[in-house]
Parts: C-alpha cells; sequence; structure tokens
C-alpha cells in the first residue's frame, strides 16, 4: 500500500444529451471514509461511475496519484475496489466459489487468493456459510461478500454506492460496523441518501444536489451553520400542527406527557417551551435538500 493517496476530481462533469449529470466537481480526497450524500437523482451514481472508471467525464478529469485514471488503465484497476448497488450474481455459486472466481478474474494466483478469501469470509463473518449458495444467502449476506469481493486485492480505492439498500436496521449496522474499520490506510467513498448509514464513521461529508458539489466539510462543520436553529420542544396534538409554520418538523415521539417534536427551525426565534439542541447531519439533509429524497432511520 503506497504512504501517499490522493484521489483528485478537477473540473469533472457529464452530459448525457442535453442532460447535465454533474457539473465542476473538484474535490481531492486522501485516506478516510467520505460520505457522498444527496438525495435520489442528484448524481451519486454517475459520480462513483466516473471515479471507477467506468465511464468518462465528459470535462474534466479524475487523478490517482497525479496520474489520469482513464490513461492507467490496469495500473489503477489493481488499487480499485468496488461494492455496486445491485446484487447481481450467479446464484448456483457457494460464498467461497464466487471469491475464488472474483479472485481469477483479479489475477490474484491461487496460493494467494485461497489465503485471502479465508482471511475476508472471517472478515465479514461468512465462514459459516462459505459453502452455502448464494440463492439462499439473505440481503445483508450478499451485500457483506461483495465487501469481500471488493477487498480481495486490498484495494487503496474502495467505492461503495449505496451498500446498504434493500437491508433491514440489523443488517445495516452490521455492515456499517464493517465498513468503519475500513477507512485508516484507503479512500473509502460511500454514496448513499442514508443519513444515519454515514454519519457516525464519515471523516467528511461530500454534499451533491442538482449534479454539483455544494460543499465538503466534517459533520460538524456541516452543522455548525444551523447552530441555534434545531429546537425540542412538548406540545399536545393541537399544538403540532402550529409548529409546522414555524419551521420543518424533523422528527416527534408520542409520549405520555404529549409530542415530543424535533424542529428545525426557520429562524432563531423560539418557540415557547422550546430548548435548543445541537445540530446533526439529518437537520444538515433537511435543511440544504428538504425532504426530497430524504430517508433518516434504518428503515430498508
Amino acid at each position: 500500500m503506497m504512504n501517499e493517496l490522493v484521489l483528485k476530481a478537477e473540473a469533472v462533469g457529464k452530459c448525457y444529451g442535453t442532460f447535465r449529470a454533474l457539473e465542476g466537481i473538484d474535490m481531492e480526497l486522501t485516506p478516510g471514509i467520505y460520505g457522498l450524500l444527496g438525495p435520489n437523482g442528484a448524481g451519486k451514481s454517475t459520480m462513483m461511475n466516473i471515479l471507477s472508471g467506468l465511464i468518462e467525464p465528459s470535462e474534466g478529469q479524475v487523478l490517482f496519484n497525479g496520474k489520469e485514471i482513464g490513461k492507467m488503465g490496469k495500473e489503477y484497476r489493481a488499487v480499485l475496489g468496488i461494492v455496486p448497488q445491485q446484487q447481481r450474481m450467479y446464484e448456483f455459486f457457494t460464498g467461497y466459489e464466487f471469491l475464488a472466481y472474483m479472485a481469477a478474474l483479479k489475477g490474484i494466483p491461487n496460493a494467494i487468493a485461497r489465503e485471502r478469501i479465508g482471511q475476508l469470509l472471517e472478515r465479514v463473518e461468512l465462514s459459516g456459510a462459505a459453502g452455502k449458495k448464494l440463492g439462499a444467502y439473505s440481503g445483508g449476506m450478499k451485500q457483506r461478500l461483495l465487501l469481500a469481493q471488493a477487498l480481495l486485492n486490498d484495494p487503496a480505492v474502495l467505492l461503495l454506492d449505496e451498500p446498504t439498500a434493500g437491508l433491514d436496521p440489523r443488517q445495516r449496522i452490521v455492515l456499517r460496523n464493517l465498513i468503519a474499520g475500513l477507512g485508516l490506510e484507503k479512500i473509502l467513498i460511500f454514496a448513499t441518501h442514508v443519513v444515519s448509514d454515514i454519519e457516525s464513521i464519515a471523516k467528511e461529508i461530500l454534499l451533491l444536489k442538482n449534479g454539483r458539489l455544494i460543499c465538503q466539510g466534517t459533520v460538524a462543520e456541516l452543522c455548525e451553520p444551523l447552530e441555534g436553529r434545531v429546537v425540542e420542544i412538548l406540545v399536545s396534538a393541537e399544538e403540532m400542527e402550529h409548529l409546522e409554520g414555524r419551521g420543518r418538523i424533523v422528527s416527534f415521539l408520542q409520549v405520555k406527557d404529549g409530542i415530543r417534536v424535533r424542529l428545525l427551525l426557520e429562524g432563531t426565534d423560539l418557540p415557547e417551551g422550546a430548548h435548543v439542541t445541537d445540530a446533526t447531519l439529518e437537520e444538515v439533509f433537511l435543511d440544504r435538500f428538504g425532504t426530497d429524497g430524504w430517508e433518516s432511520g434504518d428503515g430498508g
């Protein structure tokens, strides 16, 4: 593994006919976990496909350690791992056979592949299911196996495109915990529209809206502009109706004494009985994107 890793996008844009999917994307990434966050249709998958070299940008370029990835060819693919959004797998393979097949496609020698497969099956908690057909795997098991195949070549750059899509809350947590341990030496980009998948593990968040990178920073940096605008308040059902004119309701919970509401204010004028609380990435998402494509919870 190289000591200094840099993945850089310079003025990247992508057009499909008259439709502009991406425009003017500039970013510089070093080892760590980056959350590429935005509503459905923001351009996340297009950006991931460009970073993987699967499609070429219409404008600009992507560089890995100063070299344009389109010109690196096999050299770039050798340091790349991809967890795709779709689970398209040969279901007659066993888990072990699938990894052996993928190792062969990656050109990994058999002796090294056997050792690596054993290690990865244990790491993704699938050792006991290695001999089972993929047709009997759950969605969460398949996603963990896809993560394992992406790690076969010990990649320097790891791209995960909506890796938790369709998973139940428990499966999401297991996969998220596995991903959290991978970002120390790798450049790991996690594209999602599910805020809770990335908030606790990301080094930085990249917010993508309508094909543009609107901001980049740590969770704390992105939350700072919302200081004083996120409040919690206990109200009755009748009082809750009047809150909608004061801002956006982030969440609410029925409790013994009424309804506990978390509210993102339009201004800083506090409703009576409200107290200010710390903003989270959910409020950042809601403030930047409204309710378009918002999924804050762990639901599948």
